[in-house]
């Protein structure tokens, strides 16, 4: 039995990844750590497990085998840091650090201690993506030039466990808004579609609306648009947002010499493919998980097979390195007004 330890007791925690780990027969979920004990407390006496007065005596105990790493951005390094030191397995969200220089400082670490870190983007894993990637391979829409992406929903604060005092509008604790919280999906999910790095870009982020506890501008941008160029030569826009009322926007289009595919947007088929010549392809494949509609999203089953199958986790500590890279790339960029190189 896997024996998982949990860092982080928030929303992602409670409704993702403990209940896809309670869901495995071979886990046991051992333990909790929150800096509010009462969230803790609550998945201990729910799930079972012990509850640790500190990260670090959870992500000491040589009682547990996996770890994690849910808090907020800022903690991920040292926590991550700490847990591939005593020889644990690690399930680190996104993004997985503050920096691309911490993010090498920890896939070293991990190949040091012979350990998983695996990055918890769940996209990878999202069925349609899954069913995209190999119509993609097989040339179903011919070689693809352009793209339109977009994540976008209300905002955090309805989601999060503090609401507007939530951590993600607070600069100190996730140096990075709407961009690195919904944009870095679509960064992954392209990488891994177009199978190619991103070369330059070109970016604009502002704070249009959102306001903390105390009624103030937050201090991280809530809506993002890039031009992204890939070292393929394909390129196309990322659209990122935390203003964006109604349903959440998951879409992401491919634009290619002999058709065009659309992915999560349309309301009953998952990806949609209309040809050159007019014919119409519609594939009905499972949904994606959002903010409302709660349900498991494959990324813990992946992380518990490759520990306990020993292969390579589905999204390196590598890919989440990249990801970041492109991320602080468009910061520098929406500062600089300028196309920045990728590096």
């Amino acid at each position: 039995m896997l024996k998982v330890g949990i860092c982080g007791c928030g929303s992602i925690s409670e409704f993702r990844h403990i209940p896809e780990y309670a869901d495995r027969p071979d886990v046991v979920l051992a333990g909790y750590f929150d800096t509010a004990r009462e969230r803790a407390e609550k998945s201990a006496q729910r799930y079972g497990g012990k509850v640790y007065d500190t990260a670090q005596a959870l992500l000491l105990d040589p009682a547990i085998d996996a770890v994690s790493i849910c808090s907020s951005n800022k903690y991920h390094y040292e926590q991550v840091m700490a847990a591939l030191k005593a020889g644990k397995h690690v399930l680190c969200e996104k993004p997985m650090t503050t920096d691309t220089k911490k993010a090498a400082e920890m896939n070293a670490a991990a190949e040091k201690a012979g350990k998983k870190l695996m990055i918890a983007e769940n996209f990878r894993v999202a069925p349609a993506h899954l069913k995209a990637k190999k119509l993609v391979e097989a040339g179903e829409i011919g070689n693809i030039q352009t793209f339109r992406a977009v994540f976008g929903h209300r905002g955090p604060e309805f989601w999060s466990a503090e609401k507007k005092d939530t951590w993600f509008f607070k600069k100190d604790q996730c140096f990075v808004g709407c961009t690195g919280d919904l944009g870095i999906h679509k960064i992954e999910l392209l990488r891994w579609l177009l199978g190619s790095e991103v070369k330059r870009l070109a970016a604009r982020i502002a704070t249009l609306e959102k306001k903390d506890g105390d009624g103030n501008p937050i201090g991280v941008e809530d809506n993002a648009v890039t031009l992204l160029e890939f070292d393929s030569g394909i390129f196309g826009t990322l659209a990122a947002s935390w203003t964006y009322q109604g349903d959440e926007d998951h879409s992401t289009v491919l634009y290619g010499s002999e058709g065009t595919m659309k992915i999560y947007d349309h309301p009953q088929f998952p990806i949609t493919v209309t040809r050159s010549d007019g014919e119409k392809s519609y594939y009905e494949t499972g949904r994606i998980p959002t903010n409302d509609a709660q349900f498991k999203t494959g990324i813990i089953d992946a992380f518990v097979d490759c520990v306990i199958n020993d292969t390579p986790p589905l999204v390196s500590g590598r890919d989440g390195m990249e990801d970041l890279r492109v991320v602080e790339t468009i910061l520098r960029a929406a500062q600089s007004g300028q196309w920045e190189e990728n590096k």
